[in-house]
């Protein structure tokens, strides 16, 4: 008995004053309200785990214009801007090349440009009226 009481003495002066405060959870990922520092550690962590491969990954789909391609729609968008400001200068003018023809008709401020592709044939129209500035 003095055994039993000696050792709940020892239990109660050595254990002191208990400190507890209520869990808190904090989430993780960053989607959930965790650290955005996070994302990054989680994003790599997936991606390491992911076992699938995209075929497609090496091709982007896009490919480079050669130097003379380059050249050539360089060429073509100054040839029509040369038009274009002819037309404006009260010129008309057409370029014809073998994907496609271009006709342009200033008919008393209505601008015309008759776009005729060679390979199908197919032709389409633009108007556009209001070039010619009122004059007071």
């Amino acid at each position: 008995m003095k055994r039993l009481f000696f050792l709940a003495a020892m239990v109660v002066l050595f254990s002191g004053p208990l400190v507890a405060s209520e869990l808190v959870y904090q989430p993780v990922n960053p989607n959930f309200g965790g650290n955005p520092l996070n994302g990054t550690h989680l994003l790599g962590n997936a991606q390491s785990q992911n076992k699938h491969k995209d075929p497609d990954a090496g091709t982007s789909g896009f490919e480079r214009p050669s130097d003379l391609e380059r050249l050539a729609s360089s060429l073509q968008s100054r040839l029509l801007s040369q038009l274009l400001a002819d037309v404006g200068e009260g010129n008309e003018g057409s370029i014809v090349t073998d994907d496609f023809a271009i006709n342009i008709v200033d008919d008393q401020g209505i601008l015309s440009i008759i776009i005729e592709d060679m390979n199908t044939g197919e032709i389409t129209q633009i108007e556009v009226d209001g070039l010619v500035p009122d004059t007071f």
